[in-house]
């Protein structure tokens, strides 16, 4: 099942050593770079066969000997928040690194949405000139697919501010900010995304081999090239002949479907086993249309990736699909809807993953929404209950019950925090369905910690909708300015269900 293509990624030394050096760090150990705290953090590079090799740090000095491959790692002890400090890597030469912080380090990974720069989300120049923060350190992966795992990337960490913010992806921006102001610790961010990208291109090969629905994805794969192939050919026949006619030849040619594990295999494993708390991840769209298999696919995904980093269940937090496409006024099927429950069903299927509800951020007309400091600000909160254990309303009213009373459907949610409350005059996105299944738009009013839901076409309820649109009008928050998550409680079979 394993799908090969080669890619060429040359290794990239940033720190500047003598062309007789041999000891090379990874690239990953720069100048301003920003180490995990309290877990042993694995030091790793280049060196000549059988080298000698010693990394000093603080009081610690840590010594191996390359294998017969030149690599070598060592492991620094649980290390203190603070710095700046100086790292030393020593064989037959001595390498340096400077401005060495100490704090907390994340990942942040998914598509466009993640991939989006400060300066195309709003208010970039004031964004840009208030960024300033020699505590917060900066590390983009470049875009790079590959056939198999590398270990090596081309980039290098940078300080915060209004130089290297502005590229940098706006969603990892705003939640190191907020975490670092929160947690008062240096914070690191290493930004690796894909705009596009689907999730089993960020799945590991070893976990595409294990997962229920990895021959499917690789039957999809091998149909889309197949297509791919005959689209390429098509437009390489047009082309010769409208060179051959001496006309103009505009069409754009087709373009290559996504590989499962490419991105895994030429952005993840790169920075493999770099110390971490955790991840951040904002994707979906790619997958939307398939959400009865992302709901296998994305837990698949996160485990193999903590596997890979060996770091047990680490914190993963996602950013729930933003309201999309054009607003509709009556219920219908949602493949964005279904898509949101996949992600949402994610927190309840593996422990340690938490969610940001963005459904007050989207545009009808524009897949990115410009507003990214809201997400941003969402992540750092649940960062700072699951990973830190802050006791604190991180989340926004989340389904926990339905009980019928007569022609009142009653829900309960978890996630109230200091009560739920209305963004405007009534309550909106509510949507009731009797024994035939067919919803309607529904009245709901705010009893306590509970939504009480009726409709005069429905006498008798059975289910009940919230948000259940590509584009959901919604106005359920809690007291504490988080918005609920959409939800459904019935299971009936929706239109992307595989028959």
């Amino acid at each position: 099942m394993r799908i090969l293509h080669s890619i060429v990624c040359a290794a990239c030394l940033i720190v500047p050593v003598s062309a007789s050096a041999a000891v090379k760090p990874h690239a990953l150990f720069t100048d301003h770079m920003v180490l995990q705290q309290g877990r042993s953090v694995p030091v790793w590079g280049v060196a000549d066969a059988g080298e000698r090799v010693t990394v000093g740090f603080l009081n610690q000095q840590k010594s191996t000997t390359a294998g017969g491959d030149g690599k070598w790692m060592v492991r620094l002890d649980a290390l203190e928040a603070g710095g700046p400090h100086t790292l030393s890597i020593a064989g037959k030469n001595t390498i340096r690194i400077l401005d060495v912080l100490v704090g907390e380090v994340w990942i942040a990974s998914g598509q466009s949405n993640m991939q989006w720069p400060v300066s195309r989300s709003a208010d970039p120049e004031q964004t840009a000139a208030s960024s300033e923060n020699p505590r917060l350190r900066l590390f983009t992966v470049p875009r790079t697919k590959a056939d198999a795992p590398t270990d090596s990337v081309d980039s290098k960490w940078e300080r915060c501010g209004p130089e290297t913010v502005p590229e940098f992806s706006a969603v990892a921006y705003f939640f190191g900010r907020d975490l670092q102001k929160a947690r008062n610790v240096p914070v690191g961010v290493i930004h690796t995304s894909w705009g596009g990208s689907p999730a089993e291109a960020w799945l590991s090969p070893d976990a595409l081999e294990s997962c229920a629905d990895g021959k499917d994805i690789v039957d999809l794969y091998a149909g889309m090239w197949k297509n791919y192939e005959q689209s390429l050919a098509q437009y390489k026949t047009e082309q010769a002949a409208a060179k051959a006619e001496g006309k103009e030849f505009k069409k754009q040619a087709p373009r290559k479907p996504w590989k499962p594990t490419e991105l895994y295999n030429g952005m993840i494993s790169s920075i493999l086993p770099y110390a971490i708390t955790g991840g951040i991840w904002y994707q979906g769209e790619s997958n939307a249309g398939r959400a009865y298999q992302y709901r296998t696919l994305f837990p698949a995904m996160i485990q193999s990736w903590r596997e890979a980093w060996g770091q047990g269940d680490f914190p993963f937090l996602l950013v729930q699909l933003a309201p999309f496409r054009k607003i509709r006024t009556e219920p219908g099927d949602s493949d964005w809807a279904e898509l949101r429950e996949a992600q949402l069903l994610s927190t309840h299927v593996l422990p340690n993953v938490g969610m940001a509800v963005i459904t007050d951020v989207g545009e009808e007309d524009d897949i990115h929404p410009k507003q990214k400091e809201p997400v941003g600000a969402r992540l750092a909160l649940a960062a700072r209950a699951i990973a830190y254990g802050e006791e604190i309303v991180y989340s926004g009213p989340e389904y926990k019950s339905l009980t019928i009373d007569g022609d009142e459907a009653v829900v309960g949610f978890n996630h109230v925090g200091g009560g739920l409350v209305i963004k405007g005059d009534a309550l909106q996105g509510f949507e009731l369905a009797g024994a035939d299944r067919v919803f309607h738009n529904a009245k709901a009013e705010i009893r306590g910690e509970t939504v009480v839901v009726t409709c005069p076409k429905v006498p008798a309820p059975v289910a009940v909708r919230y948000g259940w649109a590509d584009y959901p009008v919604v106005n359920l928050w809690n007291a504490d300015i988080l918005p609920a998550t959409p939800f459904r409680t019935d299971d009936f079979r929706m239109k992307t269900t595989p028959k």
